[in-house]
C-alpha cells in the first residue's frame, strides 16, 4: 500500500493564524552574499514561491533584492512570494529585538515592505532573553503601527518542547512554526506530537542530511530498487510527512529537479513512497543530529 499525498507546487498550509506558508521553501543558507540575488530570481523562475533567510546568512539584504527583481519582471504581486528571516542569538533581549527590526527594516523594506515571517534562530540564549524578545515580536505584529518593521507572522527554529512550554505560558501570540532539522535519522516523533497538539507547524531543514547519509547503505539500496534518486526519496519522505520542506542547493540543476520531487498543480501524478521504503525510513528512535556541530539546539538547558 503506497503512502500518498495531493500535494502539488503550488500547496499552501494553513498557520494558526489563518495566514498560509508555501510548502516548499528555498533555503539560502550558506549562499553568499553577491550569488544571493541571481539565486533568489532563479529559484522564482522555477517555481518557487517562498524563500527563507536569516540576519546569521548575511544574505537577507540581497534575497529581498531578488524577490523584487522577479516581481518587477514578472508581474509577481508581492502578496504571493513568501519571506522568512531569522534574529539571531545576539538580537534576543528587549533592546536587541527592537535593533533588530530596525535593521532587518534597513535590509529588506525598500525591496519588499514587509517581512513574512520572522523567527528567533535558536533558543541558546537564556529563558530572560527569549521572553523579552517574543515580546518585542508580538508587540510588532499585534501593533503594526509601533514596528519598524511590518511582520505577518512569528515563529521560532530549533527549539525544544521545554523551551515552547516556557513561551507558551507567556505567550499573547503563539509561534505559527518551529523550524527544525528533520529527516529520517532525525523525526523528532515527541517533539513534533506536540508541536501538532499546539498547532504549530514544524518546517524541516537539512532534509537531505546536508549530504552526510546520501552514502548510507540503505538509502543506497532503496535508491537501487526504487530506481528513485535517493535525494527524491528523501524529499518525498519529508514531504509525505507534513512538513514544510526547506531545499537547499549550490547546484542550479538541483534548483528545479529538487521541486520536481511534487507535482504541478495540473499533473495527474501524486507524490508517493511505497509501503517498504516508507517502513526503511521510519526511525522513530533515530536521533541522529548532523548540524549544530551534532550538538541538539532543542535541547539546550532551560536556565
Amino acid at each position: 500500500m503506497p503512502h500518498t499525498s495531493s500535494i502539488n507546487q503550488e500547496t499552501k498550509y494553513k498557520l494558526n493564524n489563518g495566514l498560509e506558508i508555501p510548502v516548499a521553501g528555498f533555503g539560502l543558507y550558506l549562499i553568499p552574499a553577491e550569488e544571493t540575488e541571481e539565486r533568489v530570481y532563479q529559484a522564482l523562475k522555477a517555481g518557487y514561491r517562498h524563500i527563507d533567510s536569516a540576519v546569521g546568512y548575511r544574505n537577507q539584504k540581497q534575497a529581498a533584492a531578488g524577490i523584487k527583481k522577479f516581481s518587477k519582471e514578472t508581474g509577481t504581486p508581492r502578496e504571493s512570494i513568501w519571506f522568512t528571516t531569522k534574529l539571531t542569538g545576539q538580537q534576543q533581549g528587549l533592546e536587541e529585538t527592537k535593533q533588530a527590526l530596525k535593521d532587518v527594516a534597513s535590509d529588506v523594506k525598500e525591496s519588499i515592505g514587509y517581512v513574512d515571517l520572522i523567527l528567533l534562530h535558536s533558543p541558546k540564549t537564556s529563558s530572560q532573553k527569549r521572553l523579552e524578545a517574543w515580546k518585542v515580536l508580538e508587540e510588532a505584529v499585534l501593533n503594526p503601527e509601533s514596528s519598524p518593521l511590518t511582520i505577518k507572522s512569528i515563529g521560532v527554529s530549533n527549539f525544544g518542547k521545554a523551551h515552547l512550554v516556557q513561551l507558551l505560558a507567556k505567550a499573547k501570540v503563539k509561534p505559527v512554526l518551529n523550524q527544525l532539522e528533520l529527516h529520517p535519522w532525525l523525526p523528532r516523533v515527541e517533539l513534533r506530537e506536540y508541536l501538532k497538539k499546539h498547532e504549530i507547524l514544524a518546517e524541516a531543514y537539512s532534509p537531505l542530511t546536508q549530504g552526510a547519509k546520501l552514502e548510507d547503505p540503505e538509502l543506497l539500496s532503496l535508491e537501487a530498487e526504487s530506481g528513485l534518486p535517493k535525494a527524491q526519496l528523501l524529499l518525498r519522505w519529508s514531504y509525505l510527512q507534513g512538513f514544510v520542506v526547506l531545499v537547499k542547493t549550490n547546484n542550479p540543476k538541483r534548483v528545479v529537479s529538487n521541486l520536481e520531487v511534487l507535482p504541478k498543480k495540473n499533473d495527474d501524478w501524486k507524490i508517493s513512497l511505497d509501503d517498504k521504503i516508507w517502513k526503511a525510513l521510519d526511525k522513530p528512535e533515530s536521533n541522529d543530529v548532523i548540524t549544530w556541530g551534532h550538538n541538539d539546539p532543542t535541547l539546550f538547558p532551560i536556565d
